[in-house]
């Protein structure tokens, strides 16, 4: 059992550390990107490119209705299981497909998209095929918490992605830069992880297999459809509602304020998931797990966004032809309170997942879909653009529920860890202004984003006895 352990965290370590290097070096690549792109390009063609996106993430739901998740969280995978998930999965995603190209003439009347826009829908319709071919490969290396592999495959992916079109962009192509992009993308994707992770596809439906990966996968994907009808479809209705222009700003600040998010949370919830899964009878383990993340996940994130919160204005008027998106700060700052708060539900809706208390998930999510479209259609009628970030905030001091749900299942200790992390960045926070209030400037910037670093690390160790690098090692320590 020790043994398995280690492997567990030696697997988990290594894995974890491939995802934050991935996101590191894609986030540097896809902010030199985002900032060509957010240059070159209106802001309706912005808006128009995340509109398609969430189309895609709306048909995406429907392609396997719960089974790939059902293979990560069982003990022991057959192939019969395997077989079974391709196989209906394949059945779903071409149908899918149809339905897709068949839809085209009304989606394009309903937004008034032009025919670039429609050829970038169906480029990323057939990206949708090549995505399905690698769920069998990704799963086999999720489960053996293997995911530097996966990462590979992600930073090949997003290298070729964001040069391509980056490039494109700047030659003039416009919208079509993406369509380029995202073929070429899930081509050499799909080819590379089926060499990293090879299994020969195979056709076939076990009826035993199905009803046992149904009955965890339909209760997951559920959840999954809450939080596509939440968040997808919400943006597919401000973009009718408000146009696209104003869904290009709300793009962007979501983009922006979210970076962080997706940089730390989304990589610790994707490891977290498998790892709670093969600790579901150890409790105490779980606990020192959690509690890790959250003390962690707060010390990056509470000082990430302040400093964001006080230097975006300045970096939108230091970077050439960046004052277009001016009017998308008020909703940046708005997300980014949301985000904060929000970031705390995802360790626990991944605890109660792996415990298979999917039902739990499932009622909060239902919580937040039905409040999404009571609170966002009324606010943005009410007060426009700025509307959908504060519908934001309310749904997400939701997390105070959620952690008190949480302790009937786990026992930790919550406001200890995220104390230091916040009161060092509030700290913080005075001396980045006290620097801004030199003449604006790249070098008063980097200078600003130096001072605070600086600060927040001293401020920590002073007050909290907190040494950033101690606890960074420590996290990798077996206990």
């Amino acid at each position: 059992m020790e043994e398995k352990h280690k492997t567990l965290k030696k697997n988990s370590i290594i894995s974890l550390m491939s995802l934050f290097f991935q996101s590191g070096y894609s986030a540097i690549l896809g902010l030199v990107a985002n900032l060509v792109l957010t240059i070159v390009l209106a802001p309706e063609v912005f808006g128009i490119y995340i509109l398609t996106l969430s189309i895609i993430s709306f048909l995406n739901y429907f392609s396997d209705i719960g089974l790939a998740a059902s293979l990560v969280q069982k003990d022991s995978v057959s192939n019969d299981d395997l077989r079974t998930t391709f196989t209906v999965q394949q059945l779903l995603i071409i149908t899918l497909i149809t339905i897709g190209f068949l839809l085209t003439p009304i989606v394009r009347s309903f937004y008034e998209l032009p025919s670039e826009a429609i050829y970038l829908y169906w480029a990323l319709l057939v990206s949708f095929f090549f995505s399905s071919l690698k769920t069998i490969p990704s799963i086999k290396l999720e489960r053996k918490v293997q995911f530097q592999k996966i990462v590979l495959v992600q930073i090949v992916e997003n290298t070729v992605f964001y040069i391509t079109v980056s490039v494109l962009a700047l030659l003039g192509f416009g919208l079509m830069s993406f369509m380029y992009a995202v073929l070429i993308r899930s081509i050499i994707g799909t080819i590379l992880i089926y060499y990293l992770s090879f299994w020969l596809p195979q056709i076939g439906i076990s009826t035993k297999s199905l009803k046992k990966l149904l009955s965890f996968g339909v209760p997951f994907q559920t959840n999954t459809l809450l939080a596509l009808v939440k968040d997808d479809l919400i943006l597919l209705f401000l973009g009718k509602a408000l146009g696209l222009e104003a869904l290009g700003y709300i793009g962007w600040a979501k983009r922006w304020a979210e970076s962080p998010i997706r940089m730390i949370m989304d990589n610790v919830n994707r490891i977290l998931f498998p790892i709670f899964s093969r600790m579901q009878t150890e409790k105490e383990r779980m606990s020192q797990l959690l509690e890790k993340v959250i003390r962690y996940q707060t010390l990056i994130l509470a000082p990430a966004f302040v400093g964001m919160i006080l230097l975006m204005d300045r970096f939108v008027d230091l970077v050439p032809k960046y004052s277009k998106w001016e009017p998308a700060l008020p909703i940046f700052y708005l997300i980014i309170i949301s985000a904060f708060f929000s970031s705390f539900s995802s360790p626990f809706t991944n605890l109660f997942n792996s415990l298979g208390k999917v039902k739990t998930t499932f009622k909060f999510m239902l919580y937040w879909t039905a409040m999404s479209w009571i609170l966002i259609p009324i606010l943005t009628s009410m007060y426009g653009m700025i509307g959908f970030p504060i519908a934001l905030i309310i749904l997400s001091l939701t997390f105070v529920v959620i952690i008190m749900v949480a302790k009937k299942y786990v026992v930790f200790s919550f406001i200890k860890q995220i104390y230091p992390g916040i009161l060092s960045s509030i700290a913080m926070g005075i001396v980045v202004y006290l620097t801004l209030l030199l003449e604006t400037s790249w070098v008063q910037f980097v200078l600003s984003i130096i001072a605070g670093a600086a600060s927040y690390t001293l401020i920590l160790y002073l007050a909290f006895k907190i040494n950033i690098m101690n606890e960074v090692t420590s996290f990798f320590k077996y206990d």
